[in-house]
């Protein structure tokens, strides 16, 4: 019984190191999206201002227009247009705390403020991959500690659980001396 407990705890520590070394690996392809949404949302932002621009417009001088526009359409429209400036710069303060962030910590970025959006189609799309730099072989580490603590708790409480309930049964019981 003791060896089977040991190879659980392996088990379970091995396959903790697998899971998180993946997290750096889902960091910097979560990093790759966000710059591909980045390129597109620029795109639109870039017709926006030079169509405004062409009609001796600024930016919030077109979007004024559409708000006091009569037509609903037009009014969504602006609508739609200041979720994008605004997406636009949420990923681009996220895009930036991502390059400043050490390897280690890209993760924990992602997990801070990740955009909904990008985090799903990451996640559909996400292709593990071989950690073989120190990020990688850090969050494996942390992985492989943290599965061998689980698995340890884990044993110890059913180890607790399956243990019979010990009693005064059976026990020679001492006599008081008078």
């Amino acid at each position: 019984m003791l060896m089977f407990g040991r190879m659980l705890t392996m088990a379970a520590a091995i396959l903790g190191g697998l899971f998180f070394s993946q997290a750096p690996e889902f960091a910097q392809q979560y990093r790759q999206r966000i710059g591909g949404a980045l390129d597109e949302l620029k795109v639109m932002i870039t017709q926006f201002d030079t169509q405004a621009n062409h009609h001796g417009l600024g930016r919030q001088e077109a979007l004024n227009v559409y708000s006091s526009s009569p037509e609903t359409f037009l009014r969504d429209q602006g609508d739609t247009m200041r979720g994008i400036f605004h997406r636009y710069e949420t990923l681009l303060t996220q895009q930036d705390e991502l390059i400043k962030a050490s390897l280690p910590i890209k993760p924990f970025v992602v997990m801070r403020n990740a955009d909904p959006m990008t985090l799903t189609n990451t996640w559909r799309d996400y292709v593990p991959a071989v950690p073989i730099d120190a990020a990688g072989l850090t969050w494996a580490g942390g992985g492989f500690f943290a599965g061998w603590v689980a698995a340890g708790i884990l044993g110890f409480v059913l180890k607790g659980a399956t243990r019979p309930l010990r009693t005064n049964r059976g026990r020679k019981q001492a006599t008081p001396q008078v």
